[in-house]
């Protein structure tokens, strides 16, 4: 009987040990996973309130939307760092690991640095181009042989809003050592071109007026009184400028330079300008050629080659029988 109250009690106790430690590691996981809900719950409202604060701040005052966005990422960042750190102080084992590489942190360091060099270089030159700001969020700009505008900069990319409505997202790292045109840095006017060829027959003084006139009339087109608003001593002979650029091979090519107030409207604006201008040169007489080609076949001229060299051949006699 001793024996089987010996064993039973062992049963027990084994039991009673093993509801303990299922227990204990119940209460592990359901902390782990509170602290991971926590975590993304607190992100994402940080996020939403950062999102709301600038909204707010944007109505009431022009401030930088840059400097802010970089801002609201490194808040997110640091509350997903913390919910990190509560979890692994939670687990032993992880705990005994970050101990281990806390101890060896010179070693430790240069693993963790080669293996995320990429990620570190896009957030160093992330707080780098917030820093410096050779663009901001909302400027228009030619990058990677694409145009758009900079709808958002994060600690690790940006992202480009191109014409068609795609979205580039370019690492920090590469857009910070690209060659980039900023069209709304500092002043946002832009000066666009048209090109037009007429003909050599037609009056180039009475296409540079129709050009003029056409050019004038768009709305987008700035005038003197605006671009005077950006610089006061804007000469007036530059706001719409016809030039006569090259006398081509059949047609007199004329340059026509014009000012928008933004990068945006340039495209468009040359667009109308063009279908306004021939619509005005066929209704006053003002042609635009065709370019003029020659085409010479192999077979044609070979005959005609042959044919040369017998009208010589019989008209050689000829002569010597004249003399």
């Amino acid at each position: 009987m001793s024996i089987l109250g010996n064993t039973s009690s062992l049963s027990a106790m084994s039991l009673s040990g093993l509801a303990d430690s299922l227990s204990l590691h119940f209460s592990r996981v359901a902390f782990i996973v509170l602290i991971v809900f926590l975590t993304v719950l607190t992100a994402r409202i940080v996020d939403k309130l950062l999102v709301t604060q600038m909204r707010m701040m944007n109505n009431k005052m022009n401030i930088d939307q840059t400097s802010y966005s970089i801002i609201r990422h490194s808040s997110v960042a640091v509350v997903y760092m913390m919910g990190l750190v509560v979890v692994v102080s939670s687990i032993p084992f992880l705990e005994k690991i970050s101990v281990a590489l806390l101890a060896g942190a010179g070693f430790a360091g240069i693993i963790v640095g080669l293996a995320a060099q990429s990620t570190l270089g896009n957030i160093i030159s992330g707080i780098s181009l917030a820093v410096f700001r050779p663009f901001r969020v909302g400027d228009r700009v030619n990058v990677m042989n694409e145009y758009g505008k900079i709808i958002d900069i994060t600690l690790r990319h940006t992202v480009v809003r191109t014409w068609d409505n795609r979205r580039l997202i370019i690492p920090n790292s590469i857009i910070g050592d690209e060659a980039i045109i900023n069209w709304s840095i500092e002043d946002p006017t832009v000066r666009w071109l048209v090109d037009v060829g007429i003909s050599y027959d037609s009056d180039i003084d009475l296409a540079r007026n129709i050009m003029l006139e056409e050019a004038r009339k768009h709305i987008n087109v700035m005038t003197h009184v605006e671009l005077k608003k950006y610089d006061s001593a804007f000469p007036r002979e530059e706001v719409i400028q016809v030039l006569v650029t090259e006398l081509g091979d059949y047609a007199v090519n004329m340059r026509m330079y014009f000012w928008c107030v933004d990068r945006k409207f340039c495209f468009s604006t040359g667009c109308d300008l063009r279908e306004s201008i021939k619509k005005r040169f066929d209704a006053e007489g003002v042609e635009i050629p065709f370019p003029y080609r020659t085409v010479v076949y192999k077979n044609e001229l070979a005959s005609n080659t042959r044919l040369g060299n017998n009208q010589s051949k019989v008209s050689s006699p000829t002569i010597v029988q004249e003399n």
